[in-house]
């Protein structure tokens, strides 16, 4: 009773719900509907016609001081300035944003507290010698 080859990588994969799907796995990646097709068209001549104008101003004999790529500058943008509307408060960074806050000023109450009472011990054994004393 042969079983037979083992089965593809392909074939014995099953889904996970906290990962998605490979493209390479995804029958929805090779059977696209007219529409979809038309639409990934569409995105790729777009994104051709963007690309050949930024090749053209990048090539250009007499260049203008500073080329700007538009995705770029949205990149940049989305990246540094644009963080709050796509923040999402959620427990871990409450958590950080409280122990980045908090924390430093905890460390350092605690520091000179040790500090001053380690001084208060020395100045009632009479064993501190006071620094920039006059006398």
């Amino acid at each position: 009773m042969a079983a037979g080859p083992p089965p593809t990588a392909a074939q014995a994969y099953r889904p996970n719900r906290f990962v998605s799907l490979p493209a390479e796995l995804d029958p929805e990646t090779y059977d696209l509907s007219p529409e979809k097709r038309r639409a990934e068209a569409e995105r790729l001549a777009i994104r051709a016609r963007l690309k050949r104008q930024y090749q053209l101003q990048l090539n250009n004999p007499n260049p203008p001081a500073i080329i700007e790529d538009p995705a770029l500058i949205r990149w940049a943008y989305a990246r540094s300035q644009n963080v709050y509307p796509t923040f999402r408060p959620t427990p871990k960074t409450s958590f950080l944003g409280a122990v980045f806050a908090i924390g430093p000023i905890l460390f350092w109450a605690a520091v000179f507290k040790a500090d001053r009472d380690r001084k208060e011990k020395l100045i009632q054994e009479g064993k501190y010698k006071r620094p920039f004393s006059v006398f």
